[in-house]
């Protein structure tokens, strides 16, 4: 494989993990490769081990080792003290916003930013919409997990045609998927807990809490008010059709092995080794088929691997 050409992108980390630990974490990823960290809490409101302020300090840290940053917001606005935390967000001007539902879009979109990323929680899956972003001050988008290659591509020639202006494309390559967001806590429930009592039990489960069906196989993640793919996403033995379509690459965090999936990302940029096939992971969607399936690139399908 010949050198690849783009950005790359660390994710939120989408789990509720103890503030040293986010603070370790990031003090790592400063040594690496990656291009853009994006920080902030976009799961749940209740996770505050770490604030505004707190995330904005994080930034300068960051951009002090050379990393561009970005601030993620809330996937669910929920109540009025969850709005005043986005305007919040949205009125600093450090650093660029990542925009996760409709509302931050407005709040970005009336203060004139043009620096912000239209995040894969606003589901966009036609032209028309993805211009409306654009138009709005988006710089920047996330298709939404489900959409195909070829729906992604169709999407795009359709972008263009329009002639509505220019956006960059930015696709996952590594990381559990979000599937779902709900106003109800899964890990609380599982717990038999009230959402506002939940304990904050996810700080028990740094990976989110494995759901199986009856048989074993493994079916999902979750992740307080978030639902997870049960298996990694995976386009790591695809970034030649990856870069085709997107100019940035995007990273989830994980408890284990996130610096040495970054350094087999850089080392594919910069001298083309791609990286190994990762039999456990899923990319059904990419074909537009089951997403918890895995296609080698030689071979069909694979249906999930019974636990």
């Amino acid at each position: 494989m010949n050198p690849l050409s783009f950005e790359l992108v660390l994710a939120p980390i989408p789990y509720f993990w103890p503030r040293e630990r986010v603070l370790a974490f990031y003090e790592a990823i400063a040594e690496t490769p990656v291009d853009t960290v994006v920080l902030g809490e976009t799961v749940c409101a209740r996770r505050a081990e770490l604030r505004l302020p707190d995330w904005i300090a994080l930034g300068r840290d960051l951009r002090a080792a050379g990393k561009r940053v970005v601030l993620a917001g809330y996937a669910l606005i929920e109540s009025e003290s969850h709005l005043k935390w986005v305007r919040r967000l949205v009125e600093q001007d450090e650093f660029a916003v990542e925009a996760n539902e409709m509302g931050t879009v407005r709040l970005l979109a009336a203060a004139g930013r043009r620096d912000w990323v239209a995040g894969a929680s606003l589901n966009v899956y036609n032209p028309q919409s993805l211009a409306q972003l654009s138009e709005a001050g988006a710089r920047r988008w996330l298709p939404p997990p489900e959409l195909s290659r070829a729906a992604l591509a169709r999407l795009l020639e359709g972008f263009s045609a329009l002639g509505r202006g220019t956006i960059e494309t930015e696709l996952p390559v590594w990381g559990h998927l979000p599937l779902a967001h709900s106003a109800r806590c899964f890990t609380a429930r599982h717990y038999q807990l009230q959402k506002d009592a939940c304990e904050f039990r996810c700080l028990q489960h740094p990976a989110g809490l494995p759901l199986a069906t009856r048989d074993g196989t493994d079916f999902l993640v979750l992740n307080g008010v978030q639902v997870l793919s049960a298996r990694p996403w995976s386009l790591m033995d695809r970034l030649e059709e990856a870069t085709s379509l997107a100019q940035a690459l995007r990273l989830v965090p994980a408890p284990e092995g996130t610096p040495e999936r970054i350094a087999a990302l850089d080392r594919a940029r910069r001298f083309g080794e791609m990286p190994a096939s990762e039999l456990e992971s899923c990319n059904g969607f990419w074909y537009g088929e089951s997403g918890f399936v895995y296609r080698d690139p030689s071979s069909s399908p694979t249906a999930p691997r019974a636990q």
